[in-house]
């Protein structure tokens, strides 16, 4: 189990997340929701290990991460919001890059990139370099290095960016069968259909705290809303929205 116990982050005068708690079992899919600004992303660094909070802690099966971290990393796959590739390299040599980093034999390695890479259909464009990739490729290349390890953890930050229909249906699917293998997963997304779709569970943020978490037809029930969109609407936005839609239009219409 991944279990977030009180965390608090402070910067001088500002608090980006604030006695935030939650846990996320084997089998479960947490859908991690909250408007810009809310602190998911600063949640998502600190479960990642990329930063550290001013108070609180992250345990895995019960111990801090701080005190595992080099293990608890080698058990963690993550793909990020904003993904920093090395672009001459091409997707298969990334791929050997990171598998190498993780201490995988070469091998096996070699055969999962190439199993992968033509799942995901890179077959043909892995002997060319990242910068000739779209962005929906470029993606594709992160989800594949985050699976390739077979960690006990997945971390998923706005991971259908840039993908077509196809691989997003793929995707979901995927997502939905990970759990089915017993993976911890945290989904964080602005993309509410597909949250409602593929997570069993869903925490909303909104100011820095936590505004909700409970099971999605939980928190139906307990809204007495039929989507999650109704429902996120109502604890989190401050302003109407249709509304604010008609004030811009109306903005644009101004001589």
């Amino acid at each position: 189990m991944l279990e977030v116990r009180g965390l608090t982050k402070r910067y001088t005068t500002v608090t980006a997340i604030d006695d935030v708690s939650f846990a996320v079992k084997p089998y479960e899919v947490l859908g991690y929701l909250g408007p810009n600004g809310s602190g998911k992303s600063t949640t998502v660094n600190i479960i990642t290990g990329l930063l550290e909070p001013t108070r609180g802690e992250v345990l895995f099966e019960g111990r801090s991460i701080q005190a595992q971290l080099i293990d608890y990393k080698r058990r963690l796959g993550y793909v990020p919001e904003s993904p920093h590739l090395y672009p001459y390299l091409t997707g298969r040599e990334y791929l050997q890059l990171v598998g190498r980093l993780r201490g995988m034999a070469r091998r096996t390695l070699d055969s999962k990139i190439d199993d992968l890479l033509q799942l995901f259909s890179l077959g043909s464009s892995r002997h060319s370099p990242i910068a000739s990739y779209s962005k929906g490729m470029r993606q594709k290349i992160l989800i594949s290095a985050a699976l390739l390890h077979n960690p006990d953890i997945l971390v998923f930050d706005e991971p259908l960016s840039g993908l077509d229909v196809a691989s997003a249906l793929v995707f979901r699917n995927l997502v939905k069968t990970l759990a089915r293998e017993g993976k911890i997963i945290l989904y964080s997304s602005h993309v509410l259909e597909v949250v409602e779709k593929v997570c069993t569970h869903v925490m909303i943020l909104r100011k820095g705290r936590v505004a909700a978490n409970d099971s999605v037809e939980g928190l139906r029930n307990l809204m007495q809303m039929p989507s999650l969109e109704d429902i996120f609407s109502e604890l989190v936005l401050d302003q109407d929205i249709e509304t604010t839609a008609n004030a811009i239009v109306d903005v644009m219409k101004h001589p």
